[in-house]
């Protein structure tokens, strides 16, 4: 029953999730939206680590190795929902808008010993905004402003596979199919209001591949090392405008009908990240992962905007008291992370950073399961004020349902 009950919820989550906008920042205009931070199980409260994490009852989106752990006859199956209270604020104005959608959808299986796979939706890339920009009349003092509005964004599917090669030596291999459009309206009055509507459509597939390496145990201590490595990718694009004017007496007239026009393609750069995990005493677990994004070999541009190579900082920590392991309350995971991003984009050469810091607990959901329901509180920042920028404060709650199957098992018949 649960099975079933699960198996409707996904599939009717898929929907949802491929129509969702989950995001309302000014910074969203650039490239292709702003990047979806999402991570699975309690890796949210970790701060998004995980490149080393290696857990049998999580799945793990950060490094496809991880795969290799999953246990004989297991499937586990999760799905994510996130709530986000932000407050954009100008020297001058403030406004806050609230946000909440599905996050993703995954599974993974084994199909062997030491050999597993998983298959996940999720967003890439989310965008949101609504901007007035002032423009010159040529010739003139006179300005008119045009109102700019963007929603949509990149969907991610992936196919991820992870075995060991050697003994407490694993290799992953992730494949995503990246696909979505970015509806965005322009609208103008300089004696007629003029209308533009773009729907601009990307897709594209990019590879990342993974490593992870079990040291021997030392004095209580379980250090798993990680690393991923994403390679450069380009993103084919395509345009359908369309675009009417209406006159002061309230005349429609069509400029352009569904003209559909090929776009420059957008480069997603080199990725390269490491990560170590320890465990000590199976009670304390500690995650430090870093990421570096090689944005400026990508040599795109847009007006006086740029981009610059990108890293990214996380450190997480998580307790879980182990005292009896039959006991409800000793197996509570308590957590906390702190991540940091130095951004990709530069805009009036200042470079658009941000912070967050994330706490969660992971509650079973009952006595004697690896099934579990994972609650995380994150704040933080991006942008700033200087040189008339914009700097967002942000809180997000995310819940994460874990659960671990055994599908695979065939009932016998005495």
């Amino acid at each position: 029953m649960k099975k079933s009950l699960l198996l409707i919820v996904l599939i009717g989550s898929v929907n949802i999730l491929l129509g969702q906008v989950n995001t309302n920042t000014p910074y969203s205009l650039f490239g292709l939206g702003v990047e979806n931070k999402t991570a699975t199980g309690g890796l949210t409260g970790l701060g998004n680590t995980g490149i080393a994490q290696a857990n049998p009852f999580e799945i793990n989106l950060f490094n496809p190795a991880s795969l290799s752990g999953i246990l004989p006859k297991s499937f586990l199956y999760e799905f994510g929902l996130n709530g986000t209270y932000s407050t954009l604020k100008t020297s001058s104005v403030s406004e806050s808008s609230t946000n909440g959608n599905i996050s993703h959808i995954a599974i993974a299986f084994p199909i062997k010993k030491d050999w597993g796979v998983g298959i996940g939706l999720l967003p890439f890339t989310k965008t949101g905004y609504n901007i007035d920009v002032e423009n010159s009349i040529e010739g003139s003092t006179d300005v008119y402003i045009t109102r700019v509005t963007g929603e949509g964004g990149l969907n991610k599917f992936y196919l991820s596979t992870g075995f060991k090669v050697v003994k407490n030596l694993s290799f992953g291999v992730d494949v995503s199919f990246l696909f979505g459009s970015i509806n965005q309206e322009s609208l103008a009055y300089a004696g007629s209001l003029v209308s533009i509507n773009d729907q601009n459509y990307y897709g594209g597939v990019k590879l990342k591949t993974g490593l992870q390496y079990k040291l021997p145990t030392f004095s209580g201590v379980e250090t798993t090392l990680g690393g991923t490595l994403e390679l450069p990718t380009s993103l084919s694009g395509t345009q359908t405008r369309s675009s009417y004017k209406t006159t002061s007496s309230g005349t429609s007239i069509a400029i352009e009908s569904e003209v559909e026009n090929d776009l420059d393609n957008f480069e997603l750069p080199l990725t390269y990240g490491v990560g170590i995990t320890s465990v000590i005493n199976k009670k304390i677990t500690t995650s430090l992962d870093y990421r570096k994004l090689l944005w400026s070999d990508t040599n795109q541009q847009q007006n006086n905007e740029s981009y610059a190579n990108q890293s990214i900082y996380a450190f997480g920590v998580q307790f879980v008291s182990a005292k009896e392991k039959y006991s409800y309350w000793s197996n509570i995971k308590y957590r906390a992370g702190v991540n940091y991003n130095t951004g990709f984009l530069k805009i009036s050469n200042q470079q658009i950073d941000s912070y967050f810091v994330s706490f969660g607990v992971g509650l079973p959901m009952k006595k004697y399961s690896n099934d579990y329901f994972n609650i995380s509180y994150s704040y933080g920042r991006e942008g700033t004020l200087s040189n008339k920028l914009i700097k967002e404060n942000f809180h997000k709650i995310t819940l994460n349902l874990n659960f671990v199957g055994k599908w695979f098992d065939q009932r016998k018949i005495d």
